[in-house]
């Protein structure tokens, strides 16, 4: 195995360059480090132009959606100097400040690292991707592995441990802790049996319904389901009241759901028709 690049991202600044230091220690690592994950992307991105494509990329778990400064309290004008030969103006001491309520901004995302894992590795197949958390979340986990990862690490981990981890991702090893491991089946095979009761809901449509099913899954609304199946809307509705019963749900967004852990593709509108072409009919001379 030759040199081994290591992206590390992580929105500490203190940590994320202490590991990066740590980990360039090692005679065949070179590392870089990326505080948010537009600059984590920039970085991906740069490197895989000049050729010098990154191996692995270490994520934080808790990664903000971006770095965060401190605000800085504007500065004061300067006080203005009394004239020569007049005394400066005298000063009211200032009275009680009514506190003028301000607009609640949007609420802040919370900090998950999980969707630029995502991303990174859909846009780079070769890339191996590494969580670092802080506690072992089981579902966070399955969250991750389904999002690409290869390994989960726990930031308290020895350099050893996290090194091993490295290396065994570059040979296609998944890495779990132990204690994480048993947690992660669990939720692994609560997922597969919420699936299959969803798969028995599902057969339990007509062909119709599950057509009209898809079609919800697509987005589409009552109108514009009948539009694509050539049905009135009223027949729809109907369609639509059995599918919510079978299902056992009261809601689109419900069924939808369920669909979508039985597997259930949305539906894609039908291709238009090919135009039909005349054939030529050969004029002049010699013609039959």
């Amino acid at each position: 195995m030759g040199r081994v690049r290591v992206l590390v991202v992580d929105d500490h600044r203190i940590f994320a360059e202490a590991l990066a230091a740590t980990l360039a220690a090692e005679a065949d690592v070179e590392v870089g480090v990326a505080g948010s994950p537009a600059g984590a992307e920039r970085a991906l991105e740069r490197a895989a132009a000049e050729g010098r494509p990154f191996d692995v990329i270490l994520i934080d778990a808790d990664l903000g959606p971006a770095n965060t400064t401190a605000l800085r309290r504007p500065r004061q004008p300067a006080e203005p100097e009394g004239q020569l030969g007049r005394p400066p103006a005298p000063t009211r001491p200032p009275g009680p400040q009514l506190a003028v309520p301000q607009p609640a901004g949007p609420p802040r995302p919370a900090p998950d690292g999980l969707p630029l894992l995502a991303r990174a590795c859909r846009s780079h197949p070769e890339l191996r991707a590494v969580v670092l958390a802080r506690e072992d979340d089981p579902r966070r986990a399955v969250r991750a592995l389904q999002a690409g990862a290869c390994g989960w690490v726990a930031k308290d981990s020895s350099l050893p441990r996290l090194m091993a981890v490295i290396r065994g991702v570059l040979r296609d090893e998944t890495h779990l802790p132990p204690a994480l491991l048993t947690g992660v089946v669990r939720e692994l095979t609560a997922a597969r049996r919420d699936r299959t009761e969803s798969e028995r809901l599902v057969e339990s449509l007509t062909p119709r319904e599950e057509e009209v099913l898809r079609c919800m899954v697509a987005g589409l609304g009552r109108q514009a389901v009948a539009e694509r199946l050539y049905l009135s809307p009223h027949t729809v509705r109907t369609h639509m009241q059995n599918v919510l019963g079978k299902l056992g749900v009261h809601s689109t967004l419900a069924a939808v759901a369920v669909a979508r852990r039985a597997g259930v593709s949305p539906s894609e509108p039908a291709a238009p028709p090919t135009p039909r072409t005349n054939p030529t009919v050969a004029t002049g001379p010699g013609a039959g």
